[in-house]
């Protein structure tokens, strides 16, 4: 981690410093420097390729940047950090529905007084990149610019943090200024308050609703099926939920029957056809599901467990899984709910 560097002068990025170590390193900066050309280029093969043949590119920025990432190296003025490079606090969730203690992400916090003071400059220019990247951009923890949960560096987890307001439509204000047209999905998912609500409104942004979210607490749930609004990506469930098929084994025994009631189906094992069935009829304008839940795949197929480090994103799907009956399986879904 280079906030742990012992060399003051590199870690603080001191002119001479940086000068001498980029000559001594020569040969290691230019050869990640072409790596990452080489990867740049195939990237924009790929992406060519796929726009070519009426495919568009969907890709994740999350809204925060690791404490020990090149852009709290190199702008550390952008972040909550103190004379020694240390966060001052860090980003999380309060205790939810994922975990008692909430979630402690460690993130280093912005200082979103000073960016906006220069204009915001610094997401300006991370937003042009990855509208360079993508055709369509999930902006991750979309809640967070309206308001972001803070804890104290060091705390052990997350019980114990204050929400301070975040930029807001400010921010937003300064994108749609400087890039036109740029196409994001608004993750609203958490504590979507009054505020959250009326930021996303002001923007427009498309949210998300998440079917395995809608059972058990009536149809006032944002979640329950047959409520999706047009402008809204629907889920079976996202990359931090359990699979379908492991969500109905270990649900409880009300939240379960309210979806085989909702969703017409009576074995366990049929959840995901009946879940996917269902996202697909929705009114949503978009449909977005895991790979595991069209497979009907167990909890072994989980992709990400909120709260824990390690274990995760270890999951592929082998070989021949993508079989012919599959493929028309999607096209005929596709077909009877207009989608294409």
């Amino acid at each position: 981690m280079w906030s742990k560097w012992p060399d003051d002068g590199i870690r603080l990025r001191k002119p001479a410093s940086v000068e001498a170590y980029r000559e001594m390193l020569k040969d290691d900066i230019g050869y990640h420097i072409f790596v990452q050309y080489l990867f740049r280029r195939q990237w924009f093969d790929l992406k060519k390729y796929c726009n070519d043949h009426g495919i568009s590119l969907f890709g994740d920025m999350p809204i925060y940047v690791a404490e020990d990432s090149a852009d709290t190296w190199t702008h550390p003025e952008v972040f909550q950090l103190d004379k020694n490079r240390l966060p001052k606090a860090v980003a999380g969730v309060p205790p939810d529905y994922f975990s008692e203690d909430g979630q402690l992400w460690g993130n280093p916090l912005y200082r979103w007084r000073s960016l906006r003071l220069h204009g915001y400059g610094w997401w300006v220019e991370r937003m042009r990149g990855m509208a360079e990247l993508y055709d369509m951009i999930r902006v991750d923890h979309f809640i967070g610019f309206a308001n972001y949960y803070s804890v104290k560096y060091g705390m052990p987890n997350a019980r114990v943090g204050k929400w301070i307001k975040g930029p807001g439509k400010h921010l937003f204000m300064k994108l749609n200024k400087d890039l036109p047209g740029l196409n994001v999905i608004a993750e609203d998912l958490g504590c979507v308050n009054d505020r959250v609500q009326r930021l996303l409104d002001w923007c427009g942004y498309p949210g998300m609703r998440v079917m395995s979210f809608g059972f058990g607490s009536g149809k006032e749930n944002r979640h329950a099926p047959g409520g999706y609004p047009a402008n809204s990506i629907a889920y079976t469930g996202t990359h931090d939920n359990d699979t379908v098929l492991s969500w109905a084994e270990h649900a409880d025994k009300d939240t379960l029957d309210d979806a085989k009631k909702q969703l017409g189906f009576t074995d366990i094992k049929d959840a995901p056809e009946a879940f996917v069935k269902a996202v697909f009829a929705c009114g949503s304008d978009r449909v977005i599901v895991p790979m595991q839940d069209l497979l009907g795949l167990g909890g072994k197929a989980r992709m990400n467990l909120p709260g824990t480090t390690g274990g995760n994103w270890l999951w592929r799907m082998l070989p021949g899984c993508l079989t012919t009956e599959l493929v028309l399986r999607l096209i005929s879904l596709n077909k009877s709910n207009n989608r294409g």
